[in-house]
């Protein structure tokens, strides 16, 4: 059995000319890779910026944690929320997660 194995090695192999196809399928990769992951996350970052921008007071939002309030400040980086009567917590900007519509906290 080893000698029909052998003279397989002494043989030379087909030539390597796979270099441009593995250059294509890396560009492949790195186009699908911006269309399904980069660019949609780009897209949601640019619409999650717009939001925070647009805060105001009177606004009624809702933070990643799950916790409404209305704004009641906005600063730079924080937002002062009124999550109840007479009780008002601040949040990082960043932590709001969507506004919601006028009258959502009234009708919960």
């Amino acid at each position: 059995m080893i000698a029909l194995i052998s003279p397989a090695y002494a043989e030379g192999g087909a030539p390597a000319d796979a270099g441009i196809f593995n250059l294509v399928l890396l560009v492949g990769f790195v186009i699908i890779f911006y269309f399904l992951m980069w660019r949609p996350q780009a897209k949601r970052a640019k619409e999650h910026k717009n939001l925070l921008a647009s805060l105001a007071k009177g606004t009624e939002v809702v933070t990643n944690g799950g916790i409404l309030g209305r704004v009641t400040k906005v600063d730079d980086n924080y937002v002062a929320l009124e999550v109840a009567e007479n009780i008002e917590m601040k949040f990082q900007k960043a932590a709001v997660a969507a506004v919601l519509p006028k009258g959502t906290l009234k009708s919960i």
